[in-house]
């Protein structure tokens, strides 16, 4: 179920990050559903916020796809695919192993400006 505006809103203010704050807002702004997904998840408390290993990624795309993971990336486990990563943050070591496989590693404040309406994206989630 999706949160509405109004709680993703109130929760954002409890948020010190300005990056995460932007997010939340732009993600919002998109009227997209999947966005507002993304945007209820990061808006929600840290304690219910996720990670997920490179491994647990490989697992679950084809070559080619783009996936979106609104948490973050880790570095457990390879990528041997050319894929777009797309996260609200990386640990160093995952972003290396993503770039050297020609992946891409991008943050979701980059794509919502790019793809507002979710488009030929995968969402992943926990």
């Amino acid at each position: 179920m999706v949160k509405s505006k109004t709680k993703i809103e109130k929760q954002s203010w409890k948020k010190n990050n300005p990056l995460l704050i932007e997010t939340i807002r732009a993600a919002k702004k998109t009227g997209s559903e999947e966005w507002m997904k993304v945007a209820g998840i990061l808006s929600g408390p840290r304690r219910n916020q996720t990670t997920i290993n490179l491994s647990e990624i490989e697992k679950s795309t084809e070559e080619g796809d783009s996936v979106v993971f609104p948490g973050k990336v880790l570095s457990q486990g390879e990528i041997s695919k050319k894929i777009a990563v797309i996260a609200f943050n990386f640990s160093e070591k995952a972003r290396e192993k993503l770039l050297k496989t020609k992946s891409q590693a991008l943050n979701i404040m980059e794509e919502i400006k790019k793809n507002p309406q979710a488009k030929g994206l995968k969402f992943l989630e926990k």
